[in-house]
């Protein structure tokens, strides 16, 4: 059931056992197989095994001690940071909780960021924010959901770069996947809901070019907000899925 399905072997191996965890093959609390049985079942050898285990460790799906074994840990304790997690996941589907809480973390850190942005934003950057939003417009007119994804993508970066605050970015990075995941659900919004959002992204653009700080802080509150409801409604009348698009 679970034997690697790739020629990479340590990928592979990776790939299932992570994958069967985030599944619900492994209850939390729960122990895994022994070493040697985990080893027949998946076709490798123990010092494979061995390196997986750890990266799972590292991914905070799992955790070893003495005496205690190989326990699976709950998703609280995932690594929500980490691309890998963030992919089976997204295979499998997301529960909508997990998404709203990157849109409350988002809420708290990108007006704040686009406050510092309409005061701190060098021509250059809002330039790049100004390309971002033409190529989802584009995107949006020529249909092309991948290309969308991109430039919002781009775009909110941008803004967390504009910020001039080192941290706020390094954020925007480590979320970067489940953003990507967020922003491909927008996609699927009924009645055509990323072309609506459009106005929202440029009346951005454009108090930071005005260098209006409180406004700009309150349409992105509000576009954020737009797109927690988008993503809720999207998922509870949606037949679950998963999401991967890779």
């Amino acid at each position: 059931m679970l034997k690697p399905k790739i020629k990479n072997i340590h990928g592979g191996t990776l790939d299932a056992m992570g994958s069967a965890i985030i599944r619900g093959d492994y209850v939390p609390g729960e122990k895994l197989p022994p070493e040697q049985k985990l080893c027949e079942e998946l076709g490798v050898s123990r010092t494979i095994l061995r390196e997986v285990v750890k990266s799972l460790v590292a991914k905070g799906l799992i955790s070893t001690g003495p005496k205690i074994g190989t326990l699976v840990l709950p998703s609280e304790r995932w690594n929500w940071f980490d691309d890998q997690v963030v992919g089976w996941q997204a295979s499998i589907g997301f529960d909508p909780e997990i998404l709203d809480n990157l849109q409350e973390l988002r809420a708290v850190i990108e007006p704040e960021a686009v406050r510092l942005a309409a005061e701190r934003a060098t021509e250059e950057e809002i330039d790049a924010l100004e390309r971002a939003y033409h190529g989802m417009a584009s995107a949006v007119e020529r249909g092309s959901t991948e290309d969308y994804i991109s430039h919002d993508y781009d775009f909110h970066l941008g803004l967390l770069r504009a910020s001039h605050n080192r941290m706020f970015l390094q954020m925007g990075r480590a979320l970067g996947s489940m953003l990507r995941e967020v922003l491909l659900i927008t996609t699927r919004t009924p009645n055509n809901g990323i072309a609506r959002s459009l106005p929202a992204h440029w009346r951005i653009v454009e108090t930071i070019r005005a260098r209006d700080a409180e406004k700009a802080c309150a349409y992105s509150r509000q576009q954020i907000q737009a797109s927690r409801t988008d993503v809720t409604e999207t998922l509870l009348t949606t037949p679950a899925h998963g999401t991967d698009h890779r």
